[in-house]
């Protein structure tokens, strides 16, 4: 079996799984942002907790990272599909 066998056996592509890569990527930085903020002593309130970073811009990279995993999922391969479009025809 050559390469391009081998790789028609993969459902998803090369792109497929750099975007799935990003994606677990961006998810990542997004749980990130939003750790932190804990008391010091585990009694006292730590206002922290309600920065805009954590309450904004963390959920925001995470439902991105999200997104961008269905859309890494979704999308197909433009080689594949060229392939296939040229053997039917």
């Amino acid at each position: 079996m050559d390469k391009e066998d081998k790789m028609k056996d993969f459902a998803l592509g090369k792109l497929n799984f750099m975007l799935i890569g990003a994606a677990v990527v961006l998810i990542a930085v997004g749980f990130m942002l939003m750790s932190g903020g804990g008391s010091t002593d585990g009694v006292s309130f730590n206002p922290a907790i309600f920065s805009k970073q954590r309450i904004s811009v963390a959920p925001i990279v995470t439902m991105a990272g999200f997104i961008l995993m269905v859309f890494g999922i979704l999308v197909g391969d433009r080689k594949t599909t060229s392939d296939k479009d040229q053997t039917e025809a």
